[in-house]
């Protein structure tokens, strides 16, 4: 888990005690059903950009590799019947799984966070989250609606990736995360961003989501 060495690190505890205490390499997977969880946070530290996922209900962070996240059968909804959404599929017909923008306690709330950055860190307090990658049976949507319900798309695996979202140093933002077809996914994500006191661009290793898609 991110947190605990983060915590660790902090009081002084020795590399021994860090060894000690650190997770088995073959340790299984946490799996994430529900709640508030910043599915990509982003964080800065001894000069590189990090990628976990936050359980803000509990307040605690893993690597990515360490969860699995499920988007359960109660997330498939018919598509909403308006052309706008015609990227998820067939409109009022084709069938869809969203984890949604606006919390639904039953199912993961996904946040994208960029809140462990503070500000004058990189330049302009901007940066860049790519989708790199989509592997599964279908596609991933990422997007947001406004107070009519319109669509604002920020990444489509359905017409092809990378895909590139701008986030703002110390924010924190919700979008519906959907799935056009069950089954297992990899999303893989990296960040980028350029350090305001050197003009030295840093880039975050790729970082790859697990999520299972309930039929």
């Amino acid at each position: 888990m991110r947190k605990s060495i983060r915590l660790l690190l902090a009081s002084g505890v020795t590399t021994a005690a860090l060894v000690a205490t650190a997770l088995p390499a073959q340790a299984a997977a946490v799996t994430l059903k529900a709640g508030h969880l910043d599915v990509v946070d982003v964080a800065y530290e001894d000069g590189d950009l990090e990628i976990g996922v936050h359980d803000e209900e509990n307040d605690v962070e893993y690597a990515t590799d360490e969860v699995k996240l499920v988007v359960k059968r109660q997330a498939k909804v018919t598509v909403p019947d308006n052309p706008a959404f015609a990227f998820l599929g067939r409109p009022g017909v084709a069938e869809v799984w969203i984890l949604p923008e606006i919390q639904n306690s039953e199912l993961i709330w996904p946040g994208i966070a960029a809140e462990e950055i503070e500000a004058g860190v990189v330049a302009a307090d901007s940066l860049t989250l790519r989708l790199q990658s989509v592997a599964g049976p279908g596609q991933l949507a990422i997007y947001t609606e406004d107070a009519v319900g319109q669509p604002t798309i920020l990444a489509d695996s359905g017409d092809g990736v990378p895909d590139a979202i701008t986030l703002a140093a110390g924010d924190h933002t919700h979008a519906n995360w959907a799935f056009d077809r069950s089954g297992d996914y990899r999303v893989t994500v990296q960040a980028t961003g350029t350090l305001a006191a050197t003009g030295q661009s840093v880039t975050s290793a790729p970082a790859t989501l697990r999520l299972v898609v309930k039929a």
